[in-house]
């Protein structure tokens, strides 16, 4: 009996070996058939390169050639090259699970540490065939650029790329109003939140803070899961976090969301340049560029308008007892988030890059996205009968690879490894641009983004700043001072300002509902006096003696007196927190509004100079030139005196340094390949931020001390920009990498 049972097991064990052998053989003869049929449709190419030797991309495992020729044909020949999932499989043939991050299988690590020479040979294998997939991609994004740019000519340029125009504009209109809410919202928000000369200058420093993280993060995103998906999430974390910035009340949450709103907004430029050059043939991609930077200037007079007409109408407001309030500045900072909500509004509608799809080896998507750029124009045009002749696109093959993961594997698992491996390739991507093939262009171009950005954001914070001090000056000049006055038995009902009392006796008078500007009361005594209702601002009292006086319902608090003797003197019922008095600044407040409207407004001819020559005389040519002629401007700032030579002289090199930054976002565009475009952009728009940020607080120490460092900083960092902008290649007449 136990003889009949083995030979059961026997006859069972070989029927199993026969039905896998069969299996294995039928699923050998479909990939073959699979293979035909892929070979059949890959011999159909672009009528256009029909010149291309088809024999110039062999593939392994054929002597026929086609652009979507895969190694199926040598997997299928393979006796291990199918699915485990199929019932029945050798686990001879078994996929170790750790082979797809490159772990070894366990047996094989005795192998491998005794350094034998199948591991010698193996690891050899695997750096030849690592360099062979490298340069097989690097062939293929060559001949994608070429047939990517000979497709653009056939779709023309037209309403669609009008249309993208627009929608993109709005993204970075909602940049450059980033650049100015601070400024225009931190003299009323320093009343309203009380803020000290520290927390004034971080919330003037924090958005570019934010902005140099955006930059750099949206920036690598943008190369791994698409233009326009990053620019989506990033715009819609500047719009939240803009709205939210509009309603808290504390410092450190309005600090929070500001510094949230700059990263979101951050991605905007390197994502909207890379994403719009994609769309663009190669003799429209200059001037088309730098009529994109125009948005840029809409977005400050945008800003500097909504300013000027809301923050002063202080009836805008409301409040809730003394804990919430609401003033106009608060919903002017609710306005400037607009531009970001219409930009995703309209974006929503466009289409991803095609050129950001065939990179990754998504061809039928990047040839849906053409066709519908040419139908789109050629209807526009009166040619609707037009038809959209590619029928095949080159497309990169593609070296990364996702870690399967398994159905089993627990949900947050899977995102922690997606995570993982988006995180590692987007650090890949960033060292990329510092290989030996684009370190060179990679460090001068760190340079110029760094001369330009330190010597441009350090000026234009410079010269308010200067404005202001101009002005103090001159307010100073005009104070009144009384020295040794004796006044009894007054009262005192009107504003005090701008003046000076020294040793001065005040007995039994009365100071009620009044407003002290500027005033200043030294060496001084106060003998029996009542103050009621005082609102005040600059005022300072130094060494003077109070005796039997009283504070009813003021602002004077303890660091208003300064050395002073406080003699059976009561205080009642002072007014509690920072009082926010708008007319102390109100003519201040539209002299900022209006010398940023016209600083803004000046860079309006030198748009539209560097748009119509970017394709005429070149980027360098326009880089390195404004950088000289701005640099030359920078000598002429000693000669601003006055209120309106420095106001004429900050619209002059804004006008001037508008088309150095127009030739420097066109020729980072062009200089590196699309799988890397948005990441060396993104990182150079951070190392900007940071360099405006060092140039802010360098330039502004320099205030009411000297003019000289400023402007030798200003114009060594611009001479030095421009002499490193002629080391750089010049991109015009080149397709698009």
């Amino acid at each position: 009996m136990e003889d009949g049972y083995q030979n059961r097991t026997a006859f069972i064990k070989g029927a199993k070996d026969i039905a896998k052998e069969v299996k294995r053989q039928a699923s050998k003869k479909v990939g073959r058939s699979v293979d035909r049929m892929t070979d059949e449709y890959s011999k159909r190419s672009y009528s256009r390169f029909e010149e291309d030797d088809d024999d110039e991309y062999p593939m392994q495992g054929s002597q026929d050639g086609g652009y979507y020729r895969g190694d199926s044909q040598a997997a299928n020949d393979d006796e291990g090259g199918h699915s485990d999932s199929t019932e029945g499989h050798d686990e001879d043939d078994e996929i170790y699970e750790g082979e797809y991050q490159g772990i070894p299988r366990a047996e094989s690590g005795k192998g491998s540490l005794a350094g034998g020479p199948g591991s010698v040979r193996a690891g050899a294998q695997q750096f030849r065939d690592i360099g062979v997939s490298e340069a097989e991609r690097r062939k293929d994004q060559e001949e994608l650029a070429q047939q990517y740019e000979t497709i653009l000519q056939e779709c023309g340029h037209g309403k669609f790329q009008w249309t993208l125009y627009f929608v993109l504009g709005m993204a970075l209109m909602a940049d450059g109003v980033e650049i100015f809410v601070v400024g225009f919202v931190l003299p009323s928000a320093e009343k309203d939140m009380c803020l000290s000369e520290p927390n004034k200058s971080m919330l003037g420093l924090i958005v570019y803070f934010g902005m140099m993280v955006g930059a750099f993060l949206w920036g690598a995103l943008a190369d791994r899961i698409g233009r326009r998906q990053s620019l989506l999430i990033s715009l819609s974390i500047n719009s939240i976090f803009s709205f939210f910035s509009s309603f808290v009340q504390g410092y450190s949450t309005f600090l929070f969301c500001r510094l949230l709103s700059g990263v979101g907004i951050g991605g905007s430029i390197p994502i909207v340049f890379s994403y719009y050059s994609e769309f663009l043939s190669q003799e429209k991609r200059g001037e088309h560029l730098s009529w994109l930077c125009m948005f840029w200037m809409i977005g400050g007079i945008y800003a500097s308008a909504m300013a000027w007409a809301i923050i002063p109408h202080y009836g805008w407001s409301f409040q809730m007892g003394s804990a919430y309030q609401f003033h106009s500045w608060r919903v002017f900072v609710l306005v400037c988030a607009f531009p970001s909500v219409a930009a995703i509004a309209a974006l929503s509608a466009m289409p991803e890059s095609p050129r950001f799809y065939l990179e990754n080896g998504k061809h039928d998507e990047g040839w849906m996205i053409l066709k519908q750029v040419h139908d789109t124009n050629m209807r526009a045009k009166g040619h609707p009968e037009k038809v959209f002749s590619v029928t095949t696109i080159k497309t990169v093959k593609q070296m990364d690879e996702l870690v399967d993961t398994g159905t089993d594997t627990p949900v947050w698992q899977r995102y922690r490894l997606k995570i993982m491996s988006l995180s590692q390739q987007m650090r890949n991507n960033i060292l990329a641009c510092f290989s030996p093939e684009y370190k060179r262009t990679t460090f001068m171009l760190m340079a110029v983004w760094f001369t330009m950005s330190f010597s441009y954001y350090g000026l234009t914070v410079w010269f308010p700043d200067m404005i202001k001090y101009i002005q103090k000056q001159e307010y100073e000049s005009r104070t009144k001072t009384f020295t040794k006055e004796r006044v009894d038995h007054v009262t005192f009902n009107f504003t005090l300002e701008n003046q000076v009392h020294r040793q001065g006796h005040y007995f039994n008078d009365k100071f009620l509902n009044l407003k002290m500007k500027s005033m200043v009361f030294e060496d001084s005594v106060f003998e029996e006096c009542y103050f009621e209702d005082i609102t005040s601002t600059h005022t300072f009292f130094r060494n003077c003696t109070f005796i039997a006086s009283l504070f009813y319902n003021t602002d004077l608090f303890k660091y208003r007196f300064v050395n002073c003797k406080l003699v059976n003197s009561t205080f009642l019922h002072n007014k509690e927190g920072c009082i926010l008095d708008f007319s102390d600044d109100f003519n201040n407040a539209y002299m900022i509004y209006f010398v940023n409207f016209l600083g803004t407004l000046a860079v309006l001819p030198g748009n539209i100079v560097s748009a119509l020559l970017m394709d005429k005389i070149g980027r360098l040519r326009m880089l390195a030139g404004s950088s000289v002629i701005s640099c030359v401007s920078c000598f002429f700032l000693m000669f601003g005196n006055s209120e309106s030579g420095m106001i004429a002289l900050l619209c002059l090199f804004g006008g001037i340094s508008i088309a150095s930054w127009n030739a420097l976002d066109v020729i980072t565009v062009e200089l590196y390949p699309s799988d890397k475009r948005t990441t060396a952009f993104g990182f150079l728009n951070a190392l900007c931020k940071l360099a405006a940020v060092l140039g802010i607080s360098i330039f502004q120490s320099f205030v009411g001390i000297t003019k000289a460092i400023p402007i030798l900083f200003a114009a060594g960092a611009l001479a030095a920009g421009s002499f490193l902008a002629t080391k750089l290649p010049e991109t015009r007449g080149q397709v698009l990498q």
